[in-house]
């Protein structure tokens, strides 16, 4: 049984690395002898080993493709400017902290984001590697006697960081450590140096919408708990990032009732009637946060796109799939933009959410 299990698996493997390189080889122009040698070469890893290792030219073109292909991400337009780190040498876990540190550092780029991602060793039956965090950089919750300071995302996440050691300081924007389990071995956890961390100020141009309240976010959102799979080889470690839309932060992180909820403060702030759904008072608050993400990234000269942009931006990606012979696929429910989104050419359209690969997949929390 154990023989039959392992001669399907390589079959899998083979076909699934076989699809790959031939739309790979044919995206980069190499020929029809090129791409049936990389297959005969292939096969004969697979079947003496169990397993192939990419090129550094096929890793960087199908992390790529992977964010081509990713029916979430209306930011599609930009997939051939990611920036690929082949970081497969590195599996001791200070190396892999200073690697990670690097890409906060490197992507941050002063504040004009970079995108970019890091390909650590892929899952094999020797070594895996996991990133507990949901993103590189997030804020801690905490829950009180007094409700929940901080964000409520993250309070999962904080229990199992404080469980391991780490202190937060209790405030509503603590960054939260990096951790890291390699293998069966004890996760590990270590603090993000602050100088290379960039967070921005929130404030609106012209009116105090926050009170008292010191609001912020950080400039970077470097997604770090999904697989990425390329031609059946997984990639359990594989942080990436583009950069912001503004609605990320101005229409749902600070403004869901299950994140920082701070509509109700800025409508007060305001002066508008917030018992009363028929003011609209939500949407007007709404719109003036809006406003304050995208004064206060540009302020700082960090890079931030707004909804509208973005839209027209991905109908630039669509005309240009179309051209290469592509469909566009995609998750309507996450391309509409959650800020007037009738006003934008996506929430007009349908796409088919069928799944194309290279592509990224969510993974069990190891928390």
């Amino acid at each position: 049984m154990g023989r039959r299990n392992s001669s399907h698996r390589a079959s899998e493997l083979l076909k699934e690395a076989t699809d790959f390189i031939k739309r790979c080889y044919k995206e980069l122009g190499k020929t029809a002898e090129e791409t049936d040698a990389r297959i005969f070469q292939i096969k004969e890893s697979i079947d003496h080993v169990g397993y192939y290792v990419h090129t550094s030219e096929e890793l960087r073109h199908g992390a790529k493709m992977a964010w081509r292909n990713s029916n979430r991400c209306i930011g599609r337009l930009f997939w051939e400017r990611l920036n690929v780190i082949d970081a497969r040498s590195i599996d001791q876990p200070d190396e892999i902290f200073v690697s990670l540190f690097d890409h906060i550092r490197l992507a941050t780029n002063g504040g004009k984001i970079r995108p970019t991602i890091t390909l650590f060793k892929p899952k094999s039956d020797h070594f895996q590697l996991k990133i507990w965090n949901h993103q590189l950089l997030r804020y801690a919750g905490y829950e009180t006697d007094k409700g929940i300071i901080g964000d409520p995302h993250s309070i999962a996440f904080t229990k199992a960081c404080m469980a391991l050691g780490w202190e937060g300081q209790g405030t509503a924007f603590d960054i939260l450590p990096l951790v890291i389990q390699v293998g069966s071995h004890e996760p590990r956890w270590l603090e993000i140096p602050q100088d290379i961390i960039l967070e921005v100020p929130i404030e609106h141009p012209t009116v105090s919408l926050f009170d008292s309240l010191e609001v912020k976010w950080y400039a970077v959102p470097i997604i770090s708990d999904m697989r990425l799979e390329i031609g059946g080889i997984n990639y359990t470690a594989a942080p990436f990032n583009g950069w912001y839309m503004g609605t990320e932060i101005g229409a749902r992180n600070l403004a869901d009732e299950t994140r920082y909820n701070l509509l109700p403060m800025i409508g007060k702030q305001l002066g508008l009637p917030i018992h009363s759904n028929r003011s609209l008072w939500k949407d007007k608050a709404l719109v003036e946060l809006n406003l304050a993400v995208l004064d206060s990234f540009d302020k700082m000269g960090v890079s931030i796109v707004d909804h509208h942009t973005a839209a027209s931006q991905f109908k630039v990606f669509e005309k240009n799939e179309e051209q290469a012979g592509r469909e566009v696929t995609g998750r309507w429910s996450w391309l509409v933009p959650p800020l007037a989104s009738a006003t934008t050419h996506v929430f007009h359209r349908r796409y088919s959410d069928d799944l194309v690969m290279p592509n990224y997949f969510y993974q069990d929390k190891p928390y």
